[in-house]
C-alpha cells in the first residue's frame, strides 16, 4: 500500500498547506480519501492519473474535505475524457450534497450527463462496505453538530489496514477505527489544547495504548501545532509526503 498526502492542511491553509486529500494505491486499486477544494491542482502537480482513480471516500461535507469533488467530476467529463466508472462514497445525505456542491460551484452543472458511470453511495456507520477490492467500515465521529454527519474510516485493502480519524474531537469510536491498524492517519489540530470538534494530540496519546497502531502519522494541524512538530515523537504529514505500508 502506498499513500501520498496530496493535501495535509486544515480548512484555512495553516502553514501554506493544501486541503485534505490522500491518494492511496494498493493491490491494483487507486482511490482518494477526501477531496478538498485544492485536490485537483494537487493531483495535476503530482502527475497522478485521475482516470485510474476508481473511488473517492468522503468523511464529511466541509469544503476542505469535499469541495474538490465538483472540480474532479467536471474535469473528468470535459478534460480527462474519463470513460471508467467512478464511485463516490460518504455519509448519508451524499446525493443531495453532491448536487448542491455542483450547483454552488457551477450553476447548472449537476444536470450535465457524464460519459462515464457515476455511483453515489451513502454509507452506514458501523456497517462494512465492500467495493473494488477493499472493505470500508465508517464510524460516526464528533465534528459539530452542524454540517454532519461525520465519519472516520477503517479501510482494508491489499492485506493492510489503513485508518483515518477524519475531523473529530476525541470519541471512543476512534479505538475501533484505528485498533492495530498498519497505518493510522490522525488529526492533531492542537498539541495539548482541547477544543470542541477537533482532535488534540494529548487526547490521542492518552488512548494510543488501546489503539496500538503499527504506524501513526499526524495531519490537519493548526499553525500552533505546526510550530511544535519538532518536539513530538510521531511522524507528521506534509503536502507531497509519500509513505509505503509494507
Amino acid at each position: 500500500m502506498k499513500v501520498r498526502f496530496l493535501g495535509s492542511g486544515d480548512a484555512f491553509g495553516s502553514g501554506g498547506r493544501l486541503n485534505t486529500c490522500f491518494h492511496v494505491t494498493a493491490d491494483g486499486h487507486s482511490f482518494l480519501i477526501d477531496c478538498g477544494a485544492t485536490a485537483l491542482p494537487a493531483m495535476k502537480a503530482a502527475g497522478i492519473d485521475r482516470n485510474a482513480i476508481d473511488t473517492i471516500l468522503v468523511t464529511h461535507f466541509h469544503g476542505d474535505h469535499f469541495g474538490g469533488v465538483p472540480f474532479f467530476v467536471l474535469d473528468a467529463q470535459f478534460f480527462a475524457k474519463r470513460s471508467a466508472p467512478l464511485t463516490i462514497a460518504g455519509p448519508e445525505g451524499l446525493r443531495d450534497r453532491y448536487v448542491r456542491a455542483l450547483e454552488t460551484a457551477f450553476p447548472g452543472s449537476s444536470a450535465t450527463r457524464q460519459k462515464f458511470e457515476l455511483s453515489l453511495v451513502e454509507l452506514e456507520a458501523g456497517t462494512r462496505w465492500q467495493h473494488a477490492g477493499m472493505a470500508v467500515t465508517p464510524q460516526r465521529v464528533v465534528h459539530g453538530p452542524p454540517g454532519g454527519p461525520f465519519f472516520a474510516f477503517r479501510i482494508e485493502v491489499g492485506g493492510r489496514v489503513l485508518a483515518y480519524t477524519g475531523d473529530t474531537e476525541w470519541t471512543e469510536a476512534l479505538v475501533d477505527v484505528g485498533q492495530d491498524a498498519d497505518l493510522l492517519i490522525a488529526e492533531a489540530y492542537f498539541r495539548d489544547k482541547p477544543v470542541p470538534y477537533h482532535l488534540d494530540l494529548a487526547s490521542l496519546e492518552r488512548n494510543l495504548d488501546r489503539i496500538r497502531p503499527q504506524r501513526l502519522i499526524l495531519t490537519h494541524m493548526s499553525d500552533d501545532m505546526l510550530r511544535q512538530t519538532g518536539e513530538v515523537a510521531y511522524e507528521t504529514a506534509h503536502d507531497g509526503l509519500e509513505v509505503e505500508v509494507a
